[in-house]
């Protein structure tokens, strides 16, 4: 059974259709790379799969005992406050706050000190978040969205503003989640180089749903060529 259907999906944005139509499954273990021009409704239709918005029309079928509060998300940079007076470990353990009641449990302790651990960030437990470089606060939050999860993570522009090396050693973590610790990946990107190397499919938008399959089967359409395939 797929992770998550999507079934005859339009969503909106502030009222206004932004996407109509779609039709996906998403099953475990799968890279899903969501692709498209600026404004083509990506990150809303994130945020409606995440269950952050309601489908103007159709519906979106969990799979495997999937639920809203099991899915890890990371937004964009840019809607992140990163000069709050945090630890590391406090930011990390805040993932579990939508799974937890009035208190953190020790598995939710635990689950924070595991998510750090693969993303080897436990040396900076202790540290002030606001004090680490933008790569090493990236990876802080990519462990506070894992700690949410063992099974999927929703990423919007995890590599945007990144410098190479910082965005390539980014890119072999997120691998080392996906096939090692078997966390299925949907990934936001603008980076075309890095969508066609990590990806095993592409979702390709632009006002409705242009391409859906493998990242082999994209590479023979003419989309492939006019995003910049060679």
């Amino acid at each position: 059974m797929s992770l998550i259907n999507c079934k005859n999906l339009t969503v909106a944005y502030e009222g206004k259709t932004v996407l109509s139509n779609l039709n996906f499954e998403i099953e475990k273990g799968w890279r899903v790379f969501v692709i498209g021009e600026n404004g083509s409704g990506k990150t809303t239709l994130m945020q409606t799969m995440l269950g952050l918005k309601k489908p103007l029309e159709g519906k979106i079928i969990y799979g495997d005992g999937l639920k809203h509060n099991d899915i890890g998300y990371l937004p964009q940079q840019r809607e992140i406050k990163k000069d709050f007076p945090a630890s590391v470990y406090e930011v990390v353990l805040s993932g579990r706050l939508n799974k937890c009641g009035l208190f953190y449990t020790k598995k939710d302790k635990q689950a924070a000190l595991e998510s750090m651990a693969k993303l080897d960030i436990l040396d900076l437990k202790n540290n002030s978040f606001k004090d680490l470089s933008g790569g090493q606060q990236q990876r802080v939050l990519l462990a506070r969205a894992l700690c949410a999860t063992n099974k999927i993570l929703m990423l919007d522009e995890p590599l945007t503003g990144l410098d190479s090396k910082t965005s390539a050693y980014l890119s072999s973590l997120l691998l080392d989640l996906n096939t090692k610790h078997e966390i299925t990946l949907i990934i936001i990107s603008h980076n075309f180089e890095s969508t066609m190397n990590l990806s095993t499919h592409i979702l390709h938008l632009n006002d409705n749903q242009v391409f859906f399959g493998t990242t082999k089967d994209y590479k023979k359409t003419t989309y492939y060529k006019l995003m910049g395939g060679k």
